[in-house]
C-alpha cells in the first residue's frame, strides 16, 4: 500500500515503511553518500531510523519520505521534513540524502522543493537545513531550494551550517 505525500515532475514522495530499509542500505552503507555524517549505518541502524521516522509520522504527522522514480519505480533517496534542536530552538528541517547513482540530476533540489513548499503549507513560517560545512553538494541544493545561509553552530560535537527559508521569501 502506497501512502503517497507528495509529487514532483519525475518522482513520488511516499511515506517510508519497514520493507524500504533494503533500499535505504543503499545510502546508508555507501561511505562517500555518508562522509559527511558521523558514521555508515548498520541494518540495525537503518532499521532504527525506519522506526524513529514512523514515530516522527504520528507525533508530527510528517518525516522523511521515500522518493520513488515515477518512470522506472526506482528507489532514489529519501527527501522529507525533521523536527531538530538548533542552539536550543526546536526547528522543522528540510533533510535529502540520495543513492550515489542518481547524484547530480537535480532530484535532490526536486524533491526539497516540494517539501519546503510542503512545509509551508502545513502552517510552519520558517524551515531549515543543517549541513556540514564541507558538504559542498547540499549546500548548493539548500541554496537552489531557496534557504540562505543564516549561521553556523555546533550541533553533536561539530560545526554545521544552518540554512533558512521563511514562507513568503520565494
Amino acid at each position: 500500500m502506497m501512502h503517497k505525500v507528495l509529487e514532483t515532475e519525475r518522482m513520488v514522495l511516499r511515506r517510508m515503511d519497514t520493507a524500504d530499509v533494503d533500499d535505504l542500505m543503499g545510502i546508508f552503507a555507501d561511505p562517500v553518500a555518508m562522509r559527511h555524517y558521523p558514521a555508515t549505518k548498520t541494518r540495525a541502524e537503518a532499521e532504527e531510523w525506519v522506526r524513529w521516522t514512523l514515530g516522527s509520522y504520528r507525533e508530527h504527522g510528517f518525516g522523511q519520505w521515500v522518493a520513488i522514480l515515477k518512470k522506472s519505480r526506482e528507489f532514489a533517496g529519501q527527501c522529507g521534513l525533521t523536527v531538530q534542536e538548533v542552539g536550543g530552538t526546536e526547528e522543522v528541517e528540510i533533510g535529502y540524502l540520495f543513492l550515489r547513482k542518481f547524484w547530480g540530476r537535480g532530484l535532490a533540489t526536486e524533491a526539497a522543493r516540494a517539501v519546503r513548499d510542503h512545509g509551508f503549507a502545513l502552517g510552519y513560517g520558517r524551515l531549515v537545513s543543517i549541513i556540514d560545512p564541507q558538504n559542498l553538494a547540499s549546500r548548493r541544493v539548500a541554496e537552489k531550494t531557496g534557504l540562505t545561509l543564516e549561521k553556523e553552530v555546533w550541533k553533536r560535537n561539530k560545526k554545521v551550517c544552518v540554512y533558512s527559508t521563511s514562507n513568503g521569501d520565494q
